[in-house]
C-alpha cells in the first residue's frame, strides 16, 4: 500500500490507479493492482519476469484496454482507448527502442504532428526555434536540423523526452532507458530527469539495474506475478530486502540447505576444464569476465533478469558476438562467431524463451528433436526417417515425454513436455556443455523435478553444464559452483558448501562503494 514518510515531503498525487486488472488467456497478468505516482518524484517500477510491468504500463498508456479498476490524472478519471488518448491526457512513454523517425530531423521528430503552418505550409524558422527551446531545456546544445539518426542512442533517448515535454506531459515513463547507455550517458540522463522530477513531473523509471534504482529514485514499486508486492520509500528499503520481495523470498526463509553431493569442495578441486573464458564481454551487454566449466560440473549464473546471465550464455554460444576475451575448449582456442561453430565444436544452448527461439511450433515432435543434428550433418547427408523415428522413440522414452505419437505437432503438447523435447534436441547431439537458460521456467511442479533429476543424471554422465534460473534453491540443489551477476557484471563466484540462497543474494544486493 502507499507510504509516506517525513524523510521525502508531502506532495500532491498525480497518478492514481486502484483495482487494475488484465487478463489474457492462461494468464492473469495483472491482479488488483494498485499504483500511485507523485508530482515531482522519480518512481521505480520493479519485478522479474512475468511480474506485470510491462502490461501495467500498456494499461497506463492505452495500449491494453484494462478489465477492471480506475485511473486518475491529477483528479480527473481516465478512459484511455489508444496511446493517443494517453499523449492528449499528459502521459508521455520513452521505450528502450525510441520510437523516433531515422531519416527525420531532430526538429521534425519532436514537432511531429504539430509543426507550425502558415496558408498550407511549413514554418521551418518556428518549427526550429520551437525546438531549440524544449532541447534547451534538457541542456541539449545540438543542432535540430540534423537527421536523428546521426545522433548517439543516448541523444535520441533525449530527443524523445523532448518530443514528451513538447507536447506538456505531465507523467513520463522511462521503460528501460539506460539499457544501451554508457555510465556517462547515464549520468547525463539522470541529470536530466532530476532537472525534470524538480520542476514537478512525475516519472515512472523501469529498470533491472539495482546500483540506479538507489541512485535515482524516489520510491519503489514491486510486482510479483501480476499482484502488487508493496510501494516502498528508496530510502528505507534495504537491498535484500527489495531482492527478497522480488523473488518472492522471505528473508526468514533463506535457511541454509542440508548437503548436498553436488555442492562438495572435493568436486571443485578434481575439475577437468571442458570450457573456459577469459575476459568475455560484449559491449553494452557484458563486462568482461572469467568462467570455466569441468567435465561432471554444474555451474550456476545467478542474477536478476537483465543482470547479464542471459547474455553471456548467448556469448558462449555464438549467438552474439563477443568484444573482448578468449574462449577455450579443452584447452583448445573457440573462434565462437556463429551458433553453427558453438554446436560443432559440442556446444548445446536450451533458450529461455523455447516458443519463439527454441521449437517450431508447426513441426513435429521428431522434427524438433533431430532439427541439430540434422543442421549439423548438412541438407546433403539427410538422416533416414527410421533413424530419426529411432532417435525420437529414444529420447520420448528416456525423458518421459508425454506425446501421443513421435508425429505429433510440438504446439500440442504442454509446456513441460515442450521443454523436455527441446532438452532431447541437445542430448542427441552428446554435446561437451550444455547451457539450459531457464529450463523450468513456466512449467509444473513434476516436470521441474523431473528436468532437475535429468540434470543431475547428465553430470554423472560426464558433461559440463551451465544453468541459469531465477529460483535461488534451483541453483543451490544443482550446482557446484554458482557465479553471481549484477548490472552485467560478475560480482562473485561462490562454491563448494558456499552455495547458499543468503550467499546469493547477499552478492545480488552488495552495493559497492
Amino acid at each position: 500500500m502507499p507510504v509516506e514518510s517525513d524523510s521525502l515531503p508531502v506532495k500532491p498525487h498525480l497518478l492514481d490507479a486502484s483495482g487494475l486488472s488484465k487478463g489474457f488467456p492462461g494468464v492473469q497478468a495483472l491482479d488488483d493492482v494498485a499504483f500511485t505516482l507523485r508530482a515531482g518524484e522519480v518512481h521505480a517500477l520493479m519485478g522479474e519476469n512475468g511480474a506485470g510491468k510491462s502490461t501495467l504500463i500498456k494499461v497506463l498508456t492505452g495500449v491494453y484496454p484494462r478489465d477492471s479498476g480506475s485511473i486518475q490524472l491529477s483528479g480527473k478519471a481516465l478512459k484511455l482507448s489508444s496511446p493517443l488518448e494517453a499523449e492528449r491526457a499528459g502521459i508521455a512513454t520513452v521505450y528502450q527502442e525510441v520510437n523516433l523517425i531515422p531519416e527525420l530531423s531532430v526538429a521534425e521528430n519532436i514537432l511531429l504532428g504539430r509543426q507550425p503552418r502558415r496558408f498550407g505550409f511549413l514554418q521551418w524558422r518556428e518549427i526550429h526555434r520551437q525546438a531549440e527551446g524544449v532541447l534547451h531545456r534538457l541542456g541539449l546544445d545540438i543542432d535540430a536540423s540534423e537527421p536523428v539518426s546521426s545522433f548517439s542512442m543516448a541523444v535520441q533517448q533525449m530527443v524523445a523526452i523532448a518530443r514528451a515535454l513538447f507536447i506538456d506531459a505531465k507523467l513520463l515513463i522511462l521503460d528501460e532507458p539506460t539499457s544501451s547507455l554508457d555510465e556517462q550517458e547515464v549520468a547525463e540522463l539522470f541529470t536530466v530527469m532530476r532537472k525534470l522530477r524538480d520542476d514537478g513531473l512525475g516519472i515512472i523509471f523501469v529498470t533491472h539495474f539495482l546500483d540506479q534504482v538507489y541512485e535515482i529514485s524516489d520510491r519503489i514499486t514491486v510486482l510479483r506475478n501480476g499482484l502488487l508486492v508493496g510501494e516502498f520509500l528508496t530510502a528505507d528499503l534495504p537491498r535484500m530486502a527489495l531482492i527478497a520481495s522480488m523473488l518472492g523470498k522471505s528473508i526468514d526463509e533463506l535457511n541454509p540447505v542440508g548437503a548436498n553431493p553436488a555442492n562438495s569442495d572435493e568436486s571443485d578441486h578434481e575439475r577437468v576444464e571442458v570450457l573456459s573464458a577469459s575476459g568475455l564481454g560484449r559491449h553494452g551487454a557484458v563486462a568482461p569476465l572469467d568462467l570455466a566449466v569441468g567435465r561432471s560440473e554444474v555451474v550456476g549464473l545467478a542474477g536478476l533478469l537483465g543482470s547479464g546471465r542471459t547474455e553471456t550464455a548467448r556469448l558462449l554460444f555464438g549467438a552474439d558476438r563477443r568484444s573482448s576475451g578468449e574462449v577455450r575448449i579443452e584447452g583448445k582456442p573457440a573462434p565462437l562467431k556463429n551458433p553453427a561453430q558453438a554446436i560443432a565444436l559440442g556446444i548445446g544452448f536450451c533458450p529461455e524463451d523455447r516458443k519463439t527461439e527454441g521449437l517450431i511450433p508447426t513441426l513435429s515432435v521428431r522434427e524438433n528433436i533431430i532439427l541439430a543434428l540434422q543442421a549439423r550433418q548438412g541438407l546433403l547427408k539427410q538422416i533416414p526417417r527410421n533413424r530419426q523415428l529411432e532417435i525420437a522413440r529414444h529420447y520420448i522414452d528416456v525423458l518421459q515425454i508425454k506425446t501421443p505419437s513421435p508425429e505429433t505437432p510440438i504446439e500440442n503438447l504442454s509446456g513441460g513436455n515442450q521443454q523436455k523435447v527441446l532438452l532431447a534436441r541437445w542430448l542427441c547431439m552428446q554435446p561437451r556443455v550444455l547451457i539450459l537458460d531457464e529450463p523450468t521456467r513456466g512449467i509444473d511442479v513434476g516436470a521441474k523435478g523431473e528436468i532437475e533429476k535429468r540434470v543431475e543424471s547428465l553430470r554423472g554422465e560426464g558433461m559440463g553444464i551451465i544453468f541459469i534460473s531465477s529460483e535461488l534453491d534451483e541453483l543451490v540443489r544443482a550446482c557446484n559452483r554458482v557465479i553471481v551477476m549484477r548490472d552485467h557484471h560478475k560480482v562473485g563466484e561462490l562454491a563448494g558448501t558456499q552455495v547458499q540462497e543468503t550467499e546469493i543474494m547477499g552478492l545480488i544486493a552488495e552495493h559497492e562503494a
